[in-house]
């Protein structure tokens, strides 16, 4: 916590003497996804993308609308966002945008509601962002589970997912914390770090598209401490939803 309070107090000295650059998120996106091995989807006409998650994807969605391009439906966070600008940029191509992630989800909870929310939907591009409450749960004794119980459950998943959508096209998104605000501290650690390393790893195994958070994230930081981007060091705040979603569509676009 420390830490964290001397970051936002040089951030604002910086700010106060002048000093401080302008945030630039392509700034941030060009030097953290420069060596990611991006593998773009083309969007085509008609195309439905379904995100899924817990609750950084969830975003404060309103649960019993269940249609898309709706900001109710897609909540206020990088969803949304990504979203919004998808369908304004594209809108001769009718695309479908659903939200289904759920706060406090973990993998297995994924697969409890995958017929309903996501194989149902038919997506043609399917993101998720899983692998935070998979160690948080298990940090403050909701949980026991591993990384090995995470990877095996997150390929069962995809397996499951391929069998049904064959030609879905698969975006995995890194799970991610920031050190030092908030709920994020050294118990973490280096624990996460495997759930990350599977993450990547699930990525290639399945050819999909891999979007690096955590470097997003370590990146931000060197234009503005990590409480300007998270509350709690799991959950965005406005600019990190922001910097999410542009990761994303430069990932997916």
């Amino acid at each position: 916590m420390e830490n964290g309070n001397n970051n936002r107090r040089n951030f604002i000295k910086k700010a106060a003497l002048g000093g401080l650059m302008a945030v630039s998120i392509p700034e941030i996106l060009s030097a953290s996804m420069v060596s990611a091995a991006m593998k773009r989807n083309s969007l085509m006409k008609d195309n439905i993308i379904l995100f899924q998650g817990d609750s950084i994807t969830d975003s404060g969605r309103n649960k019993e609308d269940t249609s898309f391009n709706n900001s109710r439906a897609l909540g206020s966070g990088y969803p949304m966002l990504a979203g919004a600008e998808l369908l304004e940029k594209h809108a001769s191509l009718n695309l479908k945008v659903f939200n289904k992630g759920i706060s406090g989800n973990k993998v297995y909870q994924l697969a409890e509601r995958w017929d309903q929310d996501c194989l149902d939907i038919k997506p043609d591009i399917l993101s998720i962002l899983i692998g935070v409450n998979d160690i948080w749960h298990k940090l403050n004794g909701q949980y026991n589970g591993t990384v090995e119980t995470y990877r095996h459950d997150y390929i069962a998943l995809l397996v499951r997912t391929r069998k049904t959508l064959p030609n879905v096209k698969l975006v995995i998104c890194e799970p991610f914390a920031v050190r030092g605000v908030k709920a994020v501290d050294d118990k973490w650690y280096p624990e996460f770090y495997g759930y990350q390393k599977a993450a990547r790893e699930i990525a290639d195994q399945f050819g999909a598209i891999f979007i690096p958070y955590q470097r997003i994230y370590d990146e931000a930081q060197k234009q503005a401490p990590g409480a300007y981007w998270t509350g709690d060091g799991v959950h965005p705040t406005l600019a990190g939803a922001q910097l999410m979603a542009q990761a994303w569509l430069t990932a997916v676009k």
